[in-house]
C-alpha cells in the first residue's frame, strides 16, 4: 500500500525542519546551504544541484502552479524564488542556476507558503509573518500579534487577501492583508502548541492541529468569523478504531505483541492534506470528497472529515522495508492518478524518504460482510412471528328453545331525550336568510382527497410563526399525525395534548399515566394513537375518545417502556422495556357496555418477545411502519446499536460503541406521504448521544458517514429529526436554540434563536415545511419557510451526496 521510491542519507538532522514535495519534484537539502531536486516520475535521473545560499537552508516549499514550477527557499542571510524549469535548461546547458532573492535578513524563517496565484510568499520568523513579492525583492507587509513563534502561515485559496497564522501561543489569527489587522483572533485551544493549517475549499472551512494531536476544523464565512465545526483527538480515534477491527482472531493474535511493543506516545500533527478516492459502487464511480490526510510522528493517519472516525493508520513499524521508523516532519503532495507523494525526515536520523501511497488501496479497508435495508429481499418464513393473527371471537348468543324472543321496544338503536333537563328555550323561531347554494360541494370534497405534493425546492423552515405555552413541565415528545394535521405532544406532568397543526383553539387533553410521558405515536390509518410513559405503562386511545382503548401495565413491565410505536402496517405494537423487544398483537374495540364501562374489550396477545445479545437495557428504538420492513433498530445503554431482522427474530448485526455515550434518540428517514425520495435515501438513520452530538449512518454498510455536532447537548435527551425531504435535520439544543443542518454539510444552517428554554423536541410537518420545537420549560414554537425562498440544488442532491460517502 505504501511503499518507498527514494532514500537519501544526510550528512545532518533534518527533522522538524519544512521540506518540499510536489506532483513532479521533490527537494532536499545538502551540506545545509546547498539542495538536491530530485524527478519523482523519474527517480533515476540524474538531481538538479541548487546553490546560493551562504546560510543554512532552514524551510523550503514548491508552488502552487504546475508551470512554471516555482521553489522557494529561506536560510538566515536570504529567500531565494527559483524556477525549476529554467534552472534546467540553464544546467544542460552548463550555466549556473539561480534563483530571485526576494527576502534578506529577515531572520531564522521556519515555514514558507506561496499563494494560490504564486505571486506572494508567506515566510514565518519568530513572532512575524513576512508577505513578500515571488518576483522581485519587495516586503509588501510584515504582520505582528502573537504572542509566541509561529509555526505557519497559509493563504486561503478562495480569498486571496485572507492569511492564517498559527502560533506556539495555542492560538491562530486570521489576517486581513489589504488592511493589515486581525480579522479573527482564537481563544486558547490547546495546552500544546499548534503545528500546522490546511484549508477545505468546497467546503469553506480550515482545519488546525496540534503537538498533543488534536485537531480542530472551523468554518470561515465571508464575515471571516470562525466557527467550530468539529474536533477530533488521534488518540482517541486510534483507540476507538482498534476497538472496531473487523476479526477477533486478528485482535487476539496482536494482543501479546501490543502489551509489549505499544508505547503510547504524542501524535503531533506535522501536516495535513485533502484526498479524493473513487470507489466502485454498483458499477458507478463515487467521488468521497471527505478524506484527510495527517502525517504524524509515527505514519499517517487517514480521517473521515465527515463523521470524526479514523478510516486506517498506515505505521512505519508495519512496513519494515522503510528505512524511517518515526517522523520529524512532512511534505505531502496528491497526484491526478489517485495516488500521494510523501517527503519525510526521520525524527532521530540524519535521512529523507520520499514515499508513494496508492488511495484506491484504502477503499478495501471498508469491506463489509452482510449489508441490510430497510425494504425486504425475501419472503416471510413460516415460523416468522410477523405471520402471527389474532384469533378474534365472535359474540355468541344461546339458543332459546320456544317462549316469546326478546324484542326491543323501539325500532331506533337511540332514543331521544325528553328534553326535562335542558335549559328552557327562549328564541323559538329564527328564520334562515342569505343561505348561498353550494353547487361544487362534491367538488370540493374531491379536491380536498389530493394530496398535495411536499415543495421539493422550499428552504429550510426558519421564520417564527407561532408560540404557545402549553404547560410549565417539559415537552418530552412531539408527532405529527400523517397527514399533519394534528400534533401529539407528550408533557413531563404525564398529560398528552392533541393540537391542531396550526396550534390554533383548545387542544384535547388526555390523562391517566402517574408519570412523565416518554413517548407518542400515531398509527398510519391515524384512528389510534398510543403514549407510553415513565409509569411502566402503554395506553392506546382511539381518536376522539377520552379513554384509552387498551391499557398495558398492571406491573407487566419491570422498567419504564421505550420507543413504543406502531409497526408493520398497524398490525403490531413495537415497544422495549429493559433488555427486552416485545411485540404485541392488538384488536381496538371502542364498544362499552354501561353497566360494566370499565371492563376493556379490546384485546392484546403477545405474538413475540426477543432480548438484546448483551444484557442491556434498550434506550431508544426505530422501526418503519408506512411499509413493510423486517428490520427493527435497537440502541442499548452499552452504547452499542443492534439491527433486529424480525423475520428471523434474530439480531443480525451488532455496532458496539457507536457514540460515546448511551444512544437516547435514533431517527429513520421515513419521508412522508407528501414526498417521495430516492429507495436507498429510506436507509439512513439519526443517532443523538449526551456529549457526542448527532451521527447520521447508512443502514447499507452499517458505517456512520457524517457527524452533527455544533448544538450543545451535556445532560439532557435532545432529539433529533429529518425533513420529508430528505434535505435537512433539525436537533435540539441546551444553549436555548434549534439547530438546523444541511444533510450534506457538519456545519449548521440555521440557528433558530430565542427559544425560552433547552428545546428537548424537534419535529417536522409531513406535509408542508414545518418546524415544531418543543422546550422544557413546556413552550412550542412553529417556525415556516421563508415565502418564496427556493435551494439552486437539486431535489435529492442533498441524500445523494450523503449516500455517495458510503462508498
Amino acid at each position: 500500500m505504501m511503499f518507498e521510491k527514494l532514500s537519501f542519507a544526510c550528512d545532518r538532522l533534518l527533522s522538524h525542519r519544512q521540506l518540499a514535495c510536489c506532483n513532479s519534484y521533490c527537494g532536499i537539502p545538502l551540506h545545509g546551504k546547498d539542495m538536491l531536486i530530485y524527478s519523482n516520475v523519474d527517480i533515476q535521473q540524474k538531481p538538479l544541484l541548487l546553490t546560493g545560499h551562504h546560510g543554512e537552508i532552514s524551510a523550503m516549499t514548491f508552488g502552487k502552479g504546475s508551470r512554471p514550477v516555482l521553489l522557494c527557499t529561506a536560510s538566515a542571510d536570504y529567500i531565494i524564488v527559483w524556477d525549476i524549469d529554467l534552472c534546467q535548461k540553464r544546467a544542460m546547458e552548463g550555466k549556473v542556476a539561480a534563483g530571485i532573492v526576494i527576502g534578506t535578513l529577515l531572520g531564522e524563517v521556519i515555514h514558507l507558503s506561496f499563494c494560490f496565484s504564486d505571486e506572494r510568499v508567506a515566510a514565518c520568523s519568530g513572532a512575524t509573518v513576512y508577505i513578500l513579492c515571488s518576483k522581485r525583492k519587495e516586503v509588501v507587509s510584515s504582520l505582528t500579534g502573537h504572542l509566541g513563534p509561529l509555526t505557519s502561515a497559509e493563504f486561503c485559496p478562495w480569498n486571496k487577501d485572507i492569511l492564517i497564522t498559527t502560533s506556539e501561543d495555542r492560538t491562530f489569527k486570521v489576517w486581513d492583508l489589504k488592511t493589515g489587522g486581525v480579522c479573527y483572533h482564537s481563544f486558547v485551544l490547546s495546552a500544546s502548541p499548534l503545528l500546522s493549517a490546511f484549508f477545505l475549499e468546497e467546503t469553506r472551512h480550515f482545519i488546525t492541529g496540534s503537538v498533543d494531536g488534536q485537531v480542530w476544523c472551523f468554518s470561515l464565512h465571508d464575515d471571516h468569523k470562525c466557527h467550530l465545526v468539529t474536533k477530533m483527538d488521534l488518540q482517541k480515534m486510534e483507540k476507538r478504531h482498534q476497538m472496531h477491527q473487523d476479526t477477533v482472531g486478528h485482535q487476539a493474535e496482536d494482543a501479546d505483541q501490543s502489551a509489549v511493543d505499544k508505547v503510547e506516545t504524542e501524535k503531533p500533527v506535522f501536516k495535513m492534506t485533502f484526498c479524493s478516492s473513487l470507489t466502485d459502487t454498483n458499477n458507478e464511480q463515487i467521488k468521497d470528497n471527505s478524506w484527510l490526510c495527517i502525517g504524524s510522528s509515527d505514519g499517517l493517519y487517514v480521517v473521515d472529515l465527515a463523521t470524526s472516525e479514523l478510516l486506517t493508520a498506515l505505521y512505519f513499524k508495519d512496513y519494515p522495508n522503510l528505512s524511517i521508523t518515526m517522523a520529524g516532519s512532512w511534505s505531502i503532495s496528491p497526484r491526478r492518478d489517485n495516488s500521494m507523494v510523501f517527503l519525510v525526515s526521520s525524527l532521530f536520523t540524519p535521512c529523507v524518504v520520499l514515499l508513494e501511497l496508492h488511495l484506491r488501496d484504502l477503499g478495501r479497508i471498508w469491506a463489509c460482510g452482510e449489508s441490510f435495508s430497510v425494504f425486504p429481499s425475501s419472503p416471510l418464513l413460516l415460523e416468522s412471528p410477523l405471520n402471527a393473527e389474532l384469533k378474534k371471537k365472535e359474540p355468541s348468543h344461546p339458543k332459546k328453545k320456544g317462549g316469546t324472543k326478546e324484542q326491543p321496544l323501539v325500532f331506533h338503536s337511540k332514543v331521544k331525550s325528553s328534553g326535562y333537563t335542558s335549559a328552557p328555550r327562549r328564541i323559538m323561531f329564527s328564520p334562515k336568510t342569505n343561505i348561498q347554494k353550494s353547487h361544487s360541494s362534491k367538488k370540493a370534497n374531491k379536491t380536498t382527497g389530493l394530496l398535495r405534493d411536499y415543495p421539493a425546492d422550499s428552504a429550510a423552515p426558519t421564520v417564527p410563526h407561532v408560540h404557545l405555552s402549553v404547560a410549565n413541565k417539559a415537552v418530552n415528545c412531539l408527532q405529527y399525525s400523517g397527514d399533519g394535521k394534528q400534533i401529539l405532544c407528550g408533557l413531563g406532568d404525564s398529560s398528552v395534548l392533541l393540537y391542531k397543526s396550526s396550534l390554533t383553539g383548545n387542544p384535547a387533553v388526555y390523562t391517566g399515566h402517574d408519570k412523565p410521558v416518554s413517548s407518542v405515536s400515531w398509527s398510519l390509518n391515524r384512528q389510534w394513537w398510543l403514549s407510553a410513559s415513565e409509569d411502566q405503562s402503554l395506553r392506546v386511545w382511539a381518536h376522539g375518545s377520552t379513554e384509552p382503548a387498551i391499557i398495558m401495565g398492571d406491573s407487566l413491565f419491570s422498567k419504564p417502556i421505550r420507543g413504543a410505536q406502531f409497526y408493520y402496517l398497524d398490525k403490531f405494537l413495537l415497544f422495549a422495556s429493559g433488555p427486552s423487544l416485545y411485540l404485541y398483537l392488538y384488536n381496538v374495540d371502542i364498544t362499552r357496555d354501561d353497566i360494566k364501562r370499565y371492563q376493556q374489550r379490546s384485546v392484546v396477545k403477545l405474538a413475540r418477545c426477543l432480548t438484546t445479545t448483551s444484557p442491556t437495557d434498550i434506550t431508544a428504538l426505530s422501526a418503519v411502519n408506512d411499509f413493510f420492513s423486517y428490520i427493527v433498530l435497537l440502541c442499548g445503554s452499552d452504547r452499542s446499536i443492534q439491527v433486529f431482522d424480525m423475520n428471523k427474530s434474530t439480531v443480525s448485526s451488532e455496532l458496539p460503541d457507536a457514540h460515546s455515550r448511551a444512544v437516547h434518540c435514533i431517527t429513520q428517514n421515513k419521508g412522508s406521504m407528501f414526498s417521495t425520495q430516492a429507495p436507498e435515501s429510506y436507509n439512513l438513520f439519526l443517532t443523538s448521544a449526551v456529549t457526542d452530538g448527532v451521527k447520521i449512518w447508512d443502514l447499507r454498510t452499517l458505517r456512520c458517514v457524517r457527524r452533527y455536532e455544533n448544538h450543545l447537548n451535556r445532560c439532557h435527551p435532545c432529539s433529533s429529526a429529518i425533513s420529508p425531504c430528505g434535505r435537512f435535520i433539525a436537533s435540539g439544543s441546551e444553549d436555548n436554540c434549534a439547530y438546523v443542518y444541511d444533510i450534506r454539510s457538519s456545519s449548521y444552517l440555521h440557528k433558530l434563536q430565542k427559544q425560552s428554554d433547552t428545546v428537548l423536541s424537534v419535529t417536522f410537518n409531513p406535509a408542508t415545511p414545518e418546524l415544531l420545537t418543543g422546550t422544557l420549560d413546556g413552550k412550542l414554537r412553529l417556525f415556516e419557510s421563508s415565502s418564496g425562498a427556493r435551494l439552486s440544488q437539486d431535489t435529492s442532491a442533498a441524500v445523494h451526496s450523503v449516500l455517495s460517502m458510503t462508498g
